[in-house]
């Protein structure tokens, strides 16, 4: 990893100068390999422009210039300059050596100074420079032309900043997020302490609703696909001489505008991103794994053979690019292209790694994918490109589309603890707690602490943490490898693994946002009115010494604290409000003992509480608004708990509205409530618009989960049958559906309800008043045999008659 050291003292400027940050880096394990000058040292050159250029009268390939080197040369009078450059021409702003300046060092080690000189007959007063003259590239072909508005008789070290130094990391493989400035600035900022600056990406207004169509066929290849339809650029448009500047410190020649841009912000955030050409996409771009014999010509010429062990994006036609590691040359980019697509991906690190090898080349982007690419800012990283193009690109005739972003398999961060003992173990030095959140906090780790743990959730560009020692080596390094003494640590390996039958909260949180919930963290003590109105709890535990009079208990309840969100939002006009909170409850219970994480006769346990109010959907063109309702929140519920079944049944509850609750059952046990605010309290809160729903479970309940368990695909065709019973209003959809699950037996692979009718008063039906039909779909499946009609109609009629001498039912006529 090569870069300059503006660029990344643009992004974080500790006060070291470039020896002590190269230290700071290296003993923080990203080692300085090489501290490189830009350029070697020389002196007396300034930014001038040619004024004049005429033909030398005694040479075909000499010029004879006059050049305006400023006020501080011959009382700002024009040089007369001879120079033998094929592009020396009139406007142009180049280099200029002048009388007394010194050029690098040649073959001989010895620095070449510029006096006045005489050149077939005319006098030259001083010499205009090329790029190798000046040993900044080995590029003769003519002057180096400076940018239109360098400033004339400016210093062309300061103009150029070639007195940066050129910074190259020897990183290791686990340091992935390290393999952009960014990364390595962000780095420095944990370890100096200096602030960082955050990266702000502009969204780009979409102005076209072209969207080039996606599938990612395979999920455990491609977590997230983001990419965005450009028409109308330029492809010829040259490249800033500052983005130039900075490709070639990097190591990277400039190509085009395009692909200079895309590798830009590769070297800028670590995003590895690629360019189509729309114009040659046959219809959908499909993320898959290859197929055995398909055939790919890559943008280095080569012709490769993939398999199904290799992850390509193909269109309708063939294949065009080889997942994470390089495009094809079908789609790239060319100067005849005006139309674009341009995609950010985030692809697996097992689904990259060793396939370049395979056919025996290397790229930046598969480097940096096999050791992990942040997933969470694909997005962000597009709208960087897209206004990039428009400034470099753009046209007026330059549109761009909306953005589109599938995230089907995005990673999921398991937390990780550190026991502080532990770690002081293993480190062979005293380590208090403080020392390792300060380390955390400086270094963007989320993490929550106890009493001698801390748990720590690594972000989403850390794809290096995943036990306990990867955590142990963040404190050491942080803290300074030179403070460790001299003896060396002595530490059993033990490895642990969580049990796959239990979700950590981290997961369970992002699930409950996934279905569009914002998270709220409240205050565990409460007004004594929530607990009594809300919680039906009389004797609540009361504080000591509140922080304020109002929050004078403890809550037994999370219903309370949303409420009050709900109250706060409403107050600054909100019209939509989903949040959630993960948090204690405090109840009285005789039977809890002192414990290291538990307070006698007081027990703590942990619940999920939500609330929806408002829309049921985000405001949208296709489809009317519609207050959410009971359904809405018991379809979020069901969806979290999937594939376990839960199952509502009819209660009551102090804070809910009596016919518009249920409790909630998972395996037969109570874990919850769920149902809409009783409408005294909306009055008594002051809740304005519709009634809103919140539910509330044990946290413990939500975490377990239910492992998948294999199941052969079925051998036999699955038959349908569509049943319509005529029952009383007081039978429940429950009821229904348990006299079927019960007389179905083994042919009876599912029963949905799918239509309920009700006359409308007055209507004349064959249904009496207190009456309704239920529709019911049932699926009839054998594995062994195909089904007859006779076992057919006979499954059907021990239902009917089960449902008629359980519950009353008929046929409807």
């Amino acid at each position: 990893m090569q870069f300059p050291e503006s660029w990344l003292r643009e992004f974080c400027n500790p006060p070291l100068n470039t020896q002590q940050l190269a230290e700071l880096l290296t003993m923080s394990g990203m080692e300085v390999e090489e501290l490189r000058p830009v350029a070697p040292p020389f002196h007396g050159i300034v930014v001038a422009e040619i004024l004049e250029a005429e033909q030398h009268p005694n040479a075909d390939k000499l010029r004879v210039c006059k050049v305006n080197a400023g006020a501080a040369f011959n009382n700002g009078e024009p040089l007369q300059i001879v120079c033998g450059a094929p592009n020396a021409r009139v406007g142009i702003k180049v280099p200029l050596a002048t009388v007394g300046a010194e050029l690098p060092p040649g073959e001989d080690g010895k620095p070449f100074k510029i006096g006045v000189g005489k050149l077939r007959g005319v006098e030259s007063f001083g010499m205009l420079c090329s790029a190798r003259e000046l040993k900044l590239s080995e590029d003769h072909g003519g002057l180096l032309e400076l940018a239109a508005d360098a400033v004339i008789g400016e210093d062309i070290r300061k103009h150029l900043n070639l007195d940066d130094t050129l910074f190259t990391l020897k990183l290791t493989p686990n340091l992935g997020h390290g393999l952009s400035v960014f990364g390595v600035a962000r780095e420095v900022s944990a370890l100096t302490g200096s602030p960082l600056l955050k990266a702000e990406f502009r969204a780009v207004k979409p102005t076209l609703d072209d969207m080039l169509p996606v599938r990612i066929e395979a999920t455990d290849l491609c977590g997230r696909f983001s990419g965005r339809i450009v028409k109308g650029i330029d492809t010829a448009a040259k490249t800033p001489a500052w983005m130039v500047q900075r490709l070639e410190r990097c190591g990277q020649r400039s190509v085009t505008a395009l692909v200079d841009i895309s590798n830009y912000v590769m070297f800028e955030y670590g995003r590895p991103s690629h360019i189509f050409d729309l114009d040659k996409i046959s219809g959908e771009l499909v993320v898959r794994w290859g197929k055995a014999g398909e055939q790919l010509k890559l943008l280095n010429g080569n012709t490769i053979t993939v398999d199904d062990k290799v992850g390509v994006i193909a269109d309708a036609r063939e294949v065009e690019s080889l997942a994470g590691i390089m495009g094809g040359d079908h789609t790239a980019v060319s100067d005849g292209t005006k139309n674009v697509y341009v995609e950010a991906a985030f692809w697996w690190p097992e689904a990259v790694m060793g396939r370049g090898r395979r056919y025996n080349f290397s790229t930046d982007a598969g480097h940096r994918f096999e050791r992990g690419v942040d997933p969470s800012h694909t997005v962000e990283h597009i709208e960087r490109i897209t206004q990039l193009i428009l400034d470099i690109c753009g046209t007026p005739d330059t549109q761009v589309g909306p953005m589109d972003d599938q995230s089907p398999n995005v990673p999921v961060r398991k937390p990780v603890a550190l026991r502080v003992a532990r770690a002081a173990k293993v480190i062979g030095m005293p380590v208090m707690q403080a020392d390792c959140e300060r380390v955390f906090t400086r270094l963007g780790l989320p993490f929550t602490t106890a009493d001698g743990v801390i748990t720590v959730t690594p972000p989403s560009w850390r794809f290096d943490i995943q036990i306990e020692e990867d955590l142990i080596e963040e404190v050491i390094r942080v803290m300074g490898y030179p403070t460790l003494p001299s003896t060396a640590p002595l530490a059993p390996i033990v490895g642990r693994t969580g049990s796959e039958s239990r979700q950590a909260k981290h997961a369970l949180r992002r699930a409950v946002a996934a279905r569009d919930y914002f998270e709220t963290i409240n205050f565990s003590f409460v007004e004594e009115r929530w607990e009594r109105e809300l919680a039906g709890v009389t004797d609540p535990i009361k504080l000591l010494n509140p922080i304020a009079a109002p929050l004078s208990v403890m809550r037994t309840s999370l219903i309370g604290s949303l409420v009050q969100v709900l109250r706060h939002n409403q107050a600054r006009r909100a019209t939509r409000v989903r949040v959630f909170e993960l948090g204690r409850v405090f109840k009285r219970d005789a039977s809890v003992a002192n414990g290291p994480l538990s307070v006698a006769g007081i027990e703590q346990p942990l619940r999920l509480g939500g609330l929806a109010w408002g829309p049921a959907d985000q405001q949208q063109w296709s489809q009317k608004d519609r207050a959410v309702d009971f359904f809405d929140v018991k379809g979020d519920l069901e969806a979290l708990f999937a594939p376990q079944t839960l199952s509502f049944e009819a209660t009551e509850h102090p804070a809910l509205h009596p016919g518009r609750s249920a409790r909630v059952s998972l395996n037969g046990a109570v874990i919850g409530v769920i149902g809409e605010l009783h409408p005294r309290w909306r009055q008594a809160y002051e809740i304005s618009g519709g009634a809103p729903i919140v539910f509330e479970l044990e946290l413990e309940a939500a975490l377990t989960r239910t492992l998948p368990q294999g199941r052969p695909l079925p051998r036999q065709q699955a038959v349908q049958r569509d049943l319509a019973l005529v029952v009383k209003d007081s039978v429940s959809h429950d009821a229904l559906m348990a006299a079927i699950s019960a007389t179905g037996g083994a042919l009876l692979r599912s029963a949905k309800l799918f239509d309920v009718f009700k006359p409308a008063a007055g209507a004349t039906t064959d249904l009496q008043a207190d009456e309704r039909s239920l529709a019911v779909r049932l699926e009839l499946l054998d594995d062994e045999a195909t089904l007859t009609d006779e076992r057919i109609e006979a499954a059907v009629a021990a239902i009917v008659a089960a449902a008629t001498s359980q519950l009353g039912a008929r046929l409807r006529g």
